[in-house]
């Protein structure tokens, strides 16, 4: 079973830049679209809203990318 995560928690995730830190916003469990990438979560497969602390921008990943700091 992947990590659960909450709206409030520290992450960190690998981008081609590096290492990337942010927060988590949500937990998704149907189709949202976010800077025209659409992913499909479902209720037994959701991803998780995250906010980049150096850009500000808004990305959806699923819990196996993600590390609690």
């Amino acid at each position: 079973m992947s990590d659960e995560f909450k709206p409030g928690d520290k992450v960190s995730w690998e981008t081609a830049q590096g290492t990337t830190t942010g927060e988590v916003i949500e937990k998704v469990t149907s189709k949202t679209k976010i800077k025209g990438h659409v992913a499909k979560p479902s209720p037994d497969d959701p991803q998780y809203v995250v906010r980049s602390d150096k850009t500000g921008e808004e990305a959806v990943h699923k819990p196996d990318a993600l590390t609690k700091r």
